[in-house]
């Protein structure tokens, strides 16, 4: 109709026409190498039959600037100020410029993705669950934007990640309690569409087993690694007539919450309860009494994470294989853990 306003063309207008893949046209718009003359020619006659303009993103990306995608899923989340000092800090060095996205401001996690791949990112950082999304993963092979899995517990051999060993870890925090002495203890779950949170709780699960101690279903409570179901949680396990003697959480916001609950029953940590997290967040050293934890350096793994991405996007997605980077975990004992009263 005349009096509708033409919409732009868009690169992947151009793909779509062209039959090919939005990077693949990047790449013949960017003047890329590794493209053949036929794809080049098809490309090329589908952005003038579409009168496409390529935008200033897609400037800059000749300029050598590599675009990376960022998301993160818990705005209210202890880890979340590490993860984004990490990924700037490395930004910063490698010349490279973040687009960030918070997934709760869409319908969807994939909603959320689709932006960035249309804003022109040329590879993006998945965080959980994001990064064990095979809908994701899907979505971004057919754009043909490559992508690196942050905190994965099931890196995938064909996908750049960087993890930790979650049950590792699990088992270093419930080994640690089980020396200390205590046999009542408790678990909170994190976030099951997580795998760190179901290879965390397998974590807690085998090493009890190895000590000939049960599992029982009233001492596992579920959460969500977040602040509030961390004092559901609590106040379940700690209202109950046999209380724990100690309690593992899955994250050190969910511990935090327990120590909140333990103090408002009147409990005295540790010498009444004692309390293990995981992640060493900002939150661990700044509650009281200090919490025992799993240390994860979020922002040395988030820097990682941004350079592998970086490699990725200059190199177009065509190195030899994907980068799996495992990062270590220690046990931080603090003064939330201490033997069980007599």
């Amino acid at each position: 109709m005349s009096g509708q306003r033409r919409q732009t063309p868009t690169i992947h207008d151009v793909a779509r026409h062209a039959g090919v893949s939005s990077m693949t046209a990047s790449r013949v718009v960017n003047d890329y190498p590794h493209v053949s003359a036929q794809v080049r020619e098809r490309v090329n006659a589908a952005i003038q039959t579409l009168g496409y303009r390529p935008n200033a993103l897609a400037r800059a990306t000749r300029t050598g600037i590599a675009q990376i995608g960022l998301l993160y899923s818990n705005p209210n989340s202890s880890n979340l100020s590490n993860f984004l000092m990490g990924a700037f800090k490395e930004a910063s060095a490698s010349g490279s410029q973040l687009l960030i996205e918070p997934t709760p401001a869409h319908p969807t996690p994939l909603a959320a993705v689709r932006k960035l791949v249309e804003g022109g990112v040329r590879a993006i950082v998945l965080p959980p669950p994001l990064c064990d999304d095979p809908e994701v993963f899907a979505y971004l092979e057919q754009e043909g934007v490559p992508s690196v899995s942050f905190a994965t517990a099931a890196p995938r051999p064909d996908k750049a990640s960087v993890f930790v060993d979650d049950y590792a870890g699990a088992q270093m925090m419930t080994r640690h309690l089980i020396d200390l002495g205590h046999v009542d203890i408790a678990f909170i779950r994190g976030d099951a569409r997580h795998s760190t949170a179901r290879r965390r709780e397998e974590g807690f699960r085998a090493t009890m087993a190895e000590a000939g101690l049960a599992v029982t279903d009233a001492f596992v409570a579920e959460g969500d690694f977040t602040y509030r179901s961390g004092l559901d949680a609590a106040r379940r396990l700690l209202g109950a007539a046999r209380r724990p003697t100690a309690i593992f959480a899955a994250n050190d916001d969910m511990a935090a919450a327990v120590s909140a609950v333990a103090h408002g029953l009147g409990l005295d940590v540790p010498s009444e309860l004692s309390i293990g997290g995981f992640d060493d967040t900002p939150v661990a050293s700044t509650v009281w009494p200090e919490l025992t934890t799993i240390r994860q350096p979020i922002a040395d793994m988030a820097a990682t994470a941004v350079s592998m991405a970086a490699a990725l996007a200059r190199h177009d997605g065509d190195e030899e294989a994907p980068r799996h980077a495992n990062a270590e975990l220690t046990l931080v004992p603090r003064a939330s853990t201490a033997p069980p009263k007599a």
